[in-house]
């Protein structure tokens, strides 16, 4: 991954205060030439900066209001497979290596507690899998951000 320099960040940020902004209104508000900031979003895309849009549909507003992070102990020569197997899964959203006697953390969402037990089911019934403990996720703090980060790479603001 291609680390981002001060105007990138600068960019970003506008883009996470808003959206749907043109690049033309990107380039005035960043005081940068249109083409700038078109050849830098195609180079943040390509480069695998920008995450994938559907990162930001919350699955709660498909049903799935249930949480819940399984730590998941894998045959030590299985983690390729195992982890291809949970990324078939549409209620995986996300899949960790971790060290320690956890192999892998697993983000999952469910309809309702009896659909969660048949997603443990799916995961226990991928060869390879020895264990898994399933904690429900009661309350978010903090959301997953960047901005702080973005901010930092900013720098001040220019003028």
């Amino acid at each position: 991954m291609p680390e981002i320099d001060a105007t990138d960040a600068r960019l970003l940020l506008a883009l996470t205060e808003d959206p749907r902004a043109s690049v033309m209104a990107l380039s005035q508000r960043l005081g940068l030439a249109r083409n700038t900031v078109q050849s830098r979003l195609a180079r943040l895309e390509s480069n695998g900066v920008l995450g994938p849009l559907d990162q930001r549909v919350r699955p709660e507003a498909l049903g799935h209001r249930l949480a819940a992070y399984m730590s998941v102990q894998v045959a030590q020569r299985g983690l390729a497979e195992v982890s291809d197997a949970l990324a078939g899964l549409p209620e995986v959203l996300e899949v960790t290596g971790l060290s320690g006697a956890t192999d892998l953390l697993v983000h999952v969402v469910a309809t309702d507690a009896d659909h969660l037990w048949r997603i443990t089911e799916a995961v226990l019934a991928i060869p390879g899998v020895q264990r898994v403990d399933t904690a429900l996720a009661m309350r978010r703090f903090v959301e997953r951000r960047v901005g702080p980060l973005l901010h930092r790479a900013a720098g001040p603001p220019p003028g």
